[in-house]
């Protein structure tokens, strides 16, 4: 991790991975039952991109970062969206400028400096300053941006979740009784994501090279530490890799789908039998290859893996070192930074 805080001057493509085992890692209101969002004509589980950001700002927030969006319904009477911009902008004194330009350019730099998760996702700005402060933009267009993720496989739902009864005793007469808790969950599901560090909308939002290198431990620990809830148990990450471009506006575009589960040899059970990470292999020949072709305009991979995963590559099997040493062997072993995420996220929290 840099010291400096410079903005970013080039692009960020990111690949990130994370299972579900027995879990609702995504639910959908909308189909009464907060059913998992499966795709109808593939069975593919799908999370969307909202879901994902919200686990990397409740990480943001629980690290002690100021954090703008929040869900305000969940959070009581602590918060309204006004009092969340007040908190953002209590630094700033108007009666200290005399010039309104001034003014506006303090509100603009505390506002995203006390907001990292404006700085990353952007925001639209559902409500007006105090007139004291002059004015905001309407909205900041986030420079990261995942796409929705999809399953890398076909899921089942557990149908022994569907209809599942918990049983209790009540406090008057002790006697037992049973409610429906329709409970969704699937069997199994690997769940994978792109992302994009855009470096023009960067300067919008004064994203700063310390905070895309801060998404190389936040993510992994987001899945650990914000899938908590009752329905949510059973995350975890299994892949993060962010590829460093040394063009500007340049990157590959598409590097998940350059991932796919080794069906040689039965190293992947067939979908219907997948139950745990353990279950399938990783195959990275084609993201390695296609890395390899643009090794001249890549400055760094940075990449962490779980220890349980298993993968592929020119028909060595074998755990995340496999991954590893492709990377090195194809793009230098200066061009790798193997991600410790525990000895290295100290460096992105706040100072």
């Amino acid at each position: 991790m840099s010291e400096h805080s410079d903005h970013v001057e080039n692009r960020s493509e990111i690949v990130f991975l994370y299972d579900a085992v027995d879990a609702n890692p995504n639910g959908n209101p909308l189909s009464g039952a907060n059913r998992p969002r499966i795709d109808p004509q593939t069975n593919q589980a799908i999370v969307t991109d909202v879901r994902l950001k919200r686990y990397l700002r409740d990480q943001l927030d629980a690290d002690g970062h100021g954090v703008y969006i929040r869900n305000v319904q969940e959070e009581g009477n602590r918060y309204t969206r006004e009092k969340l911009l007040e908190n953002r902008l209590k630094e700033v004194d108007p009666d200290e400028y005399d010039d309104d330009e001034e003014l506006s350019e303090a509100v603009y730099r505390t506002f995203l400096e006390e907001s990292v998760d404006v700085r990353y996702f952007g925001a639209t700005m559902s409500v007006d300053l105090d007139d004291r402060y002059g004015s905001l933009p309407d909205h900041f267009t986030g420079p990261v941006q995942f796409s929705p993720g999809k399953s890398m496989h076909s899921v089942n739902e557990n149908e022994e979740y569907d209809s599942l009864t918990s049983v209790i005793a009540t406090q008057d007469d002790k006697q037992q009784g049973g409610f429906d808790l329709d409970d969704h969950r699937i069997q199994y599901g690997l769940i994978r994501f792109h992302g994009l560090v855009d470096e023009h909308a960067a300067a919008d939002t004064n994203l700063t090279t310390e905070d895309v290198e801060r998404l190389d431990t936040l993510c992994w620990r987001a899945i650990k530490n914000q899938t908590i809830s009752r329905s949510k148990v059973g995350q975890e990450p299994r892949l993060y890799l962010r590829v460093e471009y040394a063009t500007d506006s340049f990157h590959l575009g598409g590097l998940d789908k350059d991932l796919d589960l080794d069906r040689k040899d039965g190293r992947t059970k067939p979908d219907d039998q997948l139950r745990t990470v353990r279950d399938l292999t990783l195959s990275v020949d084609s993201l390695v290859a296609r890395l390899e072709k643009s090794a001249n305009r890549i400055e760094r991979v940075h990449v962490a893996a779980s220890d349980v995963l298993s993968v592929s590559h020119d028909d060595d099997v074998g755990g995340p070192e496999v991954l590893y040493d492709a990377l090195a062997d194809r793009l230098g072993t200066d061009a790798v930074h193997t991600i410790d995420v525990y000895d290295e996220h100290t460096t992105a929290l706040p100072n």
